[in-house]
């Protein structure tokens, strides 16, 4: 039968463990205190590096809030909200029709370093500027807009309610196996796959799923 230990050996117990952890912080204190410069700065550069490696694997796996500048998605998403961009969610599962995505164009490199950050694979650094969009056809859909309706798998496709605007004709495409068509609820204010110069987009150019509204405090949702 175990017996239940007494106040005084709980004490005892307590105090021994709290000397541990002073002489523990006091040693620590006297080596950081004995450290040389070149040690000292060897010791924050290694901080550095591991704050920003920690930064990078969040925002190449997990995700990053993204400020949605411009009115292509009106009223979906607002000019000057700060959205949250899932990486995460591309990492473990598949882009879906509906979706609002944060994607870069082809040949749109940013040369002023404002925008996506794009790691190729010879580990090149470059910038691109990124553009928030909903995702409207897949691979092997056939898309369409005619009469300023849109169709995807000759199925129409119900615009927004607040769309006041015809988006323009679009012929019709059956697309390849990397191919994703991205148009902005806000048609007449967007630029996007319905234009030559940018036309379907490939998977790698998908950066993240839009999933909530994190600014400003009184507009945060999740939009659909």
């Amino acid at each position: 039968m175990q017996t239940e230990k007494k106040p005084a050996e709980q004490s005892s117990a307590f105090s021994r463990f709290w000397a541990w952890h002073k002489e523990r912080k006091a040693k620590a204190k006297e080596k950081e205190k004995n450290k040389t410069v070149p040690q000292k700065i060897m010791s924050w550069v290694w901080t550095i590096v591991a704050a920003l490696a920690i930064a990078l694997a969040v925002h190449m796996f997990i995700g990053e809030p993204v400020r949605v500048d411009g009115t292509s998605m009106t009223n979906t998403l607002q000019d000057g909200e700060i959205v949250w961009s899932s990486r995460w969610a591309y990492l473990t599962g598949n882009p879906q029709r509906n979706d609002i995505v944060i994607c870069r164009y082809p040949g749109r490199v940013n040369e002023t370093g404002v925008g996506a950050v794009d790691f190729s694979a010879a580990l090149s650094l470059n910038f691109y500027t990124i553009f928030v969009k909903r995702l409207v056809a897949l691979p092997g859909d056939y898309v369409q807009i005619s009469d300023g309706h849109l169709y995807v798998n000759n199925e129409l496709v119900e615009d927004p309610e607040f769309m006041a605007s015809v988006p323009r004709d679009y012929p019709l495409r059956l697309l390849g196996e990397d191919e994703y068509f991205v148009i902005g609820d806000n048609r007449l204010h967007s630029h996007d796959s319905r234009y030559s110069d940018v036309g379907p987009i490939s998977r790698d150019a998908l950066l993240g799923k839009v999933t909530y509204v994190l600014l400003p405090w009184g507009n945060h949702r999740a939009p659909k």
